[in-house]
């Protein structure tokens, strides 16, 4: 499919300068950029690729003043990276084979409703007494068990486990292979040294608008709910434990664990293979970096943690400052030891 540049600026409420009428039919990284390709510029590091860039068109901020010449036309928008983002949606919607209808062999229980619009992929399982909103798509071999409540607009993808009594909002995306609502880790040590089971009686709630990545588990709780609020990301590989309460618009990355009871806040940032332990409470506007141990609540918004055991950025950078010395300065201990 083509566009105009003109027409690509009107859907992204841009100004075109250059020429609007070259036609587009491809998304391109701008250091990649070719002849046909629309690309897009939000990062300054790369404004070098825009002067050398051979892409049609290129998505800028509209306050951009280019410092050199340049061949291609600019579409200028408030916010070029979400307007690229903007344009993959739409890009998306046409490509998109929107399936409905339901595939052969698959089971959903009689007690069970789904509204309208709605795909059921071949070898999918819906148990009983489960209601599905409309226009909600459940892709082949998932398993959505008994009592579960799934709103509109929801994609629930290939292989992916939704176990009982669990409820999902609107618009939200369960990718391959995920569990959402398995028992949490909840065992009781005996005196002889085992270890006796404690029923999980909670659910998981997915509040609307909800990403979950693939193979991220989602535990429920013991009693209660363990929640992610609305707008929450969850990357590929997470580890959500019993009754953890994760904020709206919090983001968490691939191969992070929080531990049960935790409280995370709004609009969070955790990234890769960090670990919560557990009963604790994260204030809103938290940033906490890979590979980041966090072993106490953190009570002040905004903050920004780094380190194994999780230290306040600045404290943590002038103490890595001094780590990279320290074989210099041991070096000089010794020598101080010899003239003693």
């Amino acid at each position: 499919m083509e566009f105009t540049i003109s027409q690509v600026a009107e859907l992204l409420n841009g100004k075109v300068e250059g020429d609007g009428s070259q036609k587009v039919s491809r998304l391109d990284k701008i250091q990649e950029g070719s002849p046909g390709g629309i690309s897009f510029l939000s990062n300054l590091k790369y404004e070098n690729h825009l002067y050398t860039t051979n892409a049609s068109a290129v998505i800028v901020a509209d306050n951009f003043q280019p410092s050199k010449d340049y061949t291609t036309t600019l579409i200028k928008v408030k916010d070029p990276y979400t307007g690229f983002t903007q344009l993959l949606e739409a890009y998306e919607m046409m490509i998109k084979e929107n399936k409905i209808g339901i595939e052969q062999p698959s089971f959903m229980d009689p007690t069970s409703t789904m509204g309208e619009n709605c795909y059921r992929g071949a070898f999918s399982h819906i148990g009983k007494n489960t209601k599905i909103g409309n226009n909600t798509k459940i892709h082949p071999q998932a398993f959505i068990g008994d009592k579960v409540s799934i709103g509109d607009n929801c994609n629930i993808y290939s292989g992916a486990r939704i176990l009982n009594d669990c409820v999902i909002g609107n618009n939200c995306d369960v990718h391959s292979n995920s569990v959402i609502g398995a028992d949490g880790f909840g065992f009781a040590p005996l005196a002889d040294g085992t270890y006796k089971n404690i029923p999980q009686l909670g659910n998981v709630i997915l509040e609307d608008n909800v990403s979950i990545g693939a193979n991220s588990t989602l535990d429920r709780a013991t009693m209660g709910s363990t929640v992610i609020k609305k707008g929450a990301k969850i990357d590929n590989l997470v580890q959500i434990a019993h009754n953890v309460v994760i904020g709206e618009n919090t983001v968490i990355a691939a191969q992070a664990g929080i531990s049960g009871s935790t409280e995370i806040g709004k609009n969070c940032i955790i990234a890769g293979k960090a670990g919560i332990v557990g009963h604790l409470k994260i204030a809103d506007n938290t940033t906490i970096g890979a590979n980041t141990g966090i072993s106490k609540s953190i009570p002040k918004p905004g903050s920004t943690l780094l380190g194994y055991m999780g230290m306040d950025l600045k404290e943590f950078l002038k103490a890595y400052a001094v780590f990279k010395k320290l074989p210099e300065l041991q070096n000089k201990l010794k020598d101080l030891e010899k003239k003693q």
